[in-house]
């Protein structure tokens, strides 16, 4: 069995999920989620516990009972708390603001960039840090890998756009002649 997959999931207060015709629903306090079911999956909803199950032990139902649990449990995780993903501006003249719902960021181009908001993530600026904010943890992990994507650090001076927690491994630069 999946150690991931066997885990039932409780619901917590405030939260209510259904499920009909292969997705499952989840209301939470801060918004609502839908996701579609693998039709080999079996999920069932009683008495505040979500559990998931598979028909036998093949290698793609194995890993589809995980998946779908993990995909379950983020659901109930960012209808109650929400996910944040952080990154850092680093370099001389690197700038980040906030222009009405637009994220505008100098980055050494002869332009700037512009990042609009996504409809369900928010994003906010502060100094040199950057905060995307959601309820899809997968929507969030995008928006924030587009962003970086922008300008990606380098690994000789250490500009670019990280994540907060994110180690640079650091390079030596050219020596000269002895």
């Amino acid at each position: 069995m999946s150690r991931i997959g066997k885990k039932p999931i409780t619901i917590p207060s405030g939260v209510e999920a259904s499920l009909s015709d292969g997705t499952i629903k989840i209301t939470g306090s801060k918004g609502t989620l839908t996701q579609a079911i693998h039709p080999r999956m079996k999920v069932e909803i009683t008495d505040g516990v979500i559990t998931v199950s598979r028909p036998n032990d093949q290698k793609e139902n194995r890993a589809l009972h995980g998946l779908t649990r993990s995909l379950i449990n983020n659901m109930i995780e960012g209808v109650t708390h929400g996910f944040k993903k952080e990154l850092e501006v680093n370099g001389v003249g690197y700038r980040v603001q906030k222009q009405g719902s637009n994220l505008v960021l100098n980055l050494g181009y002869s332009h700037q960039v512009i990042v609009p908001e996504i409809d369900g993530i928010k994003l906010e600026a502060q100094g040199n840090k950057i905060s995307v904010i959601g309820i899809d943890k997968q929507k969030v992990g995008q928006c924030a890998a587009e962003i970086r994507e922008k300008r990606p650090p380098e690994p000789y001076k250490g500009k670019g756009i990280k994540y907060v927690n994110e180690v640079i491994r650091r390079k030596e630069g050219k020596t000269g002649k002895k």
